[in-house]
């Protein structure tokens, strides 16, 4: 991961605020940004795009609606954003803690999902619904900003997709109904924390808004299926039964938006 902030005179009003305090940098996740963990603030660094805009307004109407953290400086210098952040109480729901109990970790998911579905969208400034999500993946197709090196087994390839021009002329032939609700839009277990049994914390909201309930179901899913292979992998447990997750939600897989979903998300 490459630390933005390394040889960068950071803005004064950030400066000000963090200078002389020791920091760690977080390198989990895979959201390309620079993140300080600071004792009691996080700073997270990154060029600045949509995503940046969407996570800063979102981060914004959340509060008060959901541990999201708070948002105390934006500054953008030289097409970079710096967000300097309240820092999440508890731990990411990938700590070896939650993985080694998967029927808490899922029970936490799960809650994580209602109290999301929950918030009354009828004022959402953000909108993530199909019809702008498949315009956002056209223009990263169109512009080559697909990472080939990081995409599921099997999307390309023998018995796959050609290509991502192919992939997504699929996504907009096969596009289902939705179920509207606030979506995270990338509901991954480093992206959630968690303390004494339940979700304290949501983090990178840049693609947060009005979105399909399946989105976060399918992305949350996948999550917990590559973590569980790592964690299976590293400490020799057996695999955790994959239906916990729909038992806590108290709902039957549709496997067909949850396949169309995690393909969605490879454009991204």
């Amino acid at each position: 991961m490459i630390d933005w902030g390394t040889g960068m005179e950071l803005p004064e009003n950030i400066l000000r605020l963090t200078e002389e305090q020791a920091y760690t940098m977080d390198r989990t996740g895979m959201s390309g940004a620079s993140i300080r963990l600071y004792e009691n603030r996080v700073l997270k660094i990154q060029p600045w795009g949509p995503e940046t805009e969407n996570e800063i307004t979102m981060l914004t109407y959340l509060q008060g609606k959901l541990p999201v953290p708070k948002l105390y400086i934006q500054e953008t210098e030289e097409g970079m954003s710096y967000l300097l952040m309240d820092r999440c109480r508890g731990r990411m729901a990938c700590h070896p803690s939650c993985l080694e109990d998967p029927l808490t970790l899922c029970a936490m998911l799960a809650d994580g999902l209602r109290a999301l579905w929950s918030v009354d969208v009828s004022r959402c400034p953000c909108d993530q619904r199909l019809e702008k999500k498949l315009e956002a993946a056209r223009y990263n197709v169109a512009n080559g900003l697909v990472d080939m090196n990081n995409v599921e087994p099997g999307t390309f390839g023998k018995g796959g997709f050609r290509d991502p021009a192919a992939l997504l002329a699929w996504l907009y032939a096969h596009r289902p109904a939705e179920e509207p609700v606030l979506s995270h839009g990338d509901f991954c277990l480093p992206n959630l924390f968690v303390e004494e049994g339940r979700v304290t914390g949501y983090i990178d909201l840049g693609r947060a808004g009005i979105g399909d309930k399946w989105c976060d179901v399918a992305l949350c899913w996948r999550s917990l299926h590559h973590n569980y292979v790592d964690w299976c992998r590293r400490t020799g447990a057996a695999a955790p039964d994959g239906k916990l997750l729909f038992q806590a939600l108290g709902l039957e897989p549709d496997w067909e938006k949850i396949r169309y979903y995690i393909l969605l998300d490879e454009l991204f």
